[in-house]
């Protein structure tokens, strides 16, 4: 029967071997090996720690991302007139609708009004804008939606 022997550590292997197993001798030679402190050498064509970059931070940081100078997404608001219709009680508890003269007036500044959902009542709505829907909805049932100027300024230069 034979005896077991013990396994030699990887530490010892190394005494006197040189390169200590890192392969050529001016791959250990210091930090010149690293690459750069923190992000560095994470560059597009280089790409030593991209390992390390893609842990971190998955593939967003490499380019995804669409730059636009200086624009921001407009993110408008949106109300439904059939919501509108529906709630329509509780938005003149709020005092955000008013009955005047058989219309209901609403003052929908800074919101975009779209056209889902039946309606059988008359608005008069103050919105900074409208679908063609929701204006067609709206002037066939006898109402009226009035887009504020700042919309329609925004416009005509666009057009220009």
């Amino acid at each position: 029967m034979k005896m077991m022997s013990k396994k030699r550590t990887k530490r010892s292997r190394y005494r006197g071997t040189h390169t200590h197993g890192r392969g050529a001798k001016k791959k250990a030679r210091g930090k010149g090996h690293r690459g750069g402190k923190g992000m560095s050498g994470t560059g597009k064509r280089a790409d030593q720690k991209k390992s390390l970059v893609i842990n971190l931070w998955g593939n967003k940081y490499f380019g995804t991302t669409i730059r636009r100078a200086g624009r921001k997404e407009k993110n408008i608001e949106v109300v439904d007139l059939g919501k509108i219709e529906s709630r329509l009680d509780s938005l003149v508890r709020k005092g955000i609708a008013k009955e005047n003269k058989g219309f209901f007036e609403m003052d929908f500044t800074g919101k975009k009004v779209l056209c889902t959902g039946e309606i059988k009542t008359k608005f008069k709505i103050k919105a900074l804008a409208a679908s063609k829907g929701a204006i067609e909805k709206v002037e066939k049932n006898g109402g009226e939606i009035e887009i504020s100027e700042n919309k329609r300024e925004n416009d005509e230069k666009d057009k220009d």
